[in-house]
Parts: structure tokens; C-alpha cells; sequence
């Protein structure tokens, strides 16, 4: 198959646009082995106007990757502990993106279980740090450029998306989880009755 990158205009709309598109389409990690990762399947927008969003306030060095331009990685460290995976959206200067929270493998699968060993595909990456670790993805991926196919991670698109969101009601949108700002927001998305979606507030 080829894995032909999401163009750069894709993530120009808001996150709260581009996080149901994402869905069904390859987040991909170059690595020595060739090509690993898997189906997006579970993803969160966060907006410039959300106090949730980590570029509500003012840009830093933690989050300018979240300022654009869009189309880039934006990776950050929670809980001392675990990174998460952003696609950053909006025009340069506007601080919104796309927490990707879930996928279901399906490249360099032995690969992703040397870096988390555990028991079953489905706990492999069915939650932001669970996939961040699989992928190995963590600060030295921060602002890459996800339209590009020699980034060390980038988003491919998937030509057999239409045939696996047939509908809207292929997709489920609920209130994000896990934070306590502006939580009420219904801006989760999943693919209907996938079973790698996550299973609630883990990460």
C-alpha cells in the first residue's frame, strides 16, 4: 500500500472541524523496521477560545508547536509520565489541535509491542499514551511536519475511508474525557463500535 501524506490544507480548518475527518485515516511512524502504526480511530479537538486547550492563554516554549503552521505535530508530557500526540490545526497564530486517543494497528505491529509489551493487540494503543508509547513518539517528533512522508511521523490518508465511514452514524461524538475544563464541550470523536477506542478516562 502506499502511504501517501494528508496534504498541509487538510488541518487549515478548525480542530473541531478536522478531528471526525482524521478519523479513518494512517497515523504513521518511520522507523529503521519501515513503517509503523495504525488506523485513527478515536480523537478530541481542542479550540483557541477552549480553556482546556493547552494555547489558551499565551504561547510558550511547551506549546509553539500548537501555533502553527498547521499540519504539524504538536507532542506534549503529561502526568511526569506520558506523551500525547496533537495535529495541529488553523492558520499559523491560532493555537488549536487534535488529540489523536486512539488507533488500531495495523503496520510494524511487532515493533510496537517491543516498545509496550503487553498482553492483546487492543491495549496497545487504545489510549493517547499507550500509542504514543507503542510509536515511540515523544518531544523529538515535536513540529513535525505531518504532510510530509520522510517525517520521522506523519498522517497518511486511508482510500478505503469511505467504504469504513459510510454515514455519520458511523461516528460517535461525546463530551471529551478525562479533563475537568470545559468538559461539557461534545468534542470526542470515535468510530462507532470500534473495539481499540478507549474505554474511558485512562489515558
Amino acid at each position: 500500500m502506499t502511504l501517501a501524506p494528508l496534504h498541509q490544507s487538510f488541518y487549515e480548518p478548525s480542530a473541531e472541524v478536522v478531528a471526525p475527518l482524521l478519523l479513518g485515516h494512517w497515523l504513521i511512524r518511520n522507523t529503521p523496521a519501515g513503517p509503523s502504526g495504525g488506523i485513527i480511530v478515536e480523537t478530541e479537538a481542542y479550540l483557541a477560545n477552549d480553556p482546556a486547550c493547552h494555547g489558551y492563554k499565551r504561547e510558550t516554549p511547551r506549546n509553539r508547536a500548537m501555533f502553527g503552521p498547521p499540519g504539524r505535530a504538536y507532542i506534549y508530557f503529561i502526568y511526569g509520565n506520558h506523551w500525547c500526540f496533537n495535529a495541529v490545526c488553523c492558520p499559523a497564530g491560532v493555537a488549536e489541535a487534535v488529540l489523536v486517543r486512539a488507533i488500531e494497528p495495523a503496520f510494524g505491529i511487532e515493533w510496537m509491542q517491543a516498545n509496550r509489551p503487553v498482553m492483546g493487540a487492543i491495549g496497545l494503543t487504545n489510549g493517547p499514551a499507550k500509542l504514543c508509547a507503542a510509536l515511540a513518539i515523544d518531544r523529538g517528533q515535536d513540529g513535525a511536519d505531518l504532510s510530509d512522508r520522510n517525517a520521522p511521523v506523519f498522517v497518511a490518508g486511508n482510500p478505503g475511508r469511505k467504504q469504513m465511514i459510510p454515514d455519520h452514524d458511523s461516528i460517535t461524538t461525546t463530551t471529551r474525557i478525562g479533563i475537568t475544563k470545559a468538559a461539557e464541550l461534545p468534542l470526542r470523536f470515535f468510530l462507532s463500535g470500534n473495539k481499540y477506542v478507549s474505554r474511558g478516562t485512562e489515558v
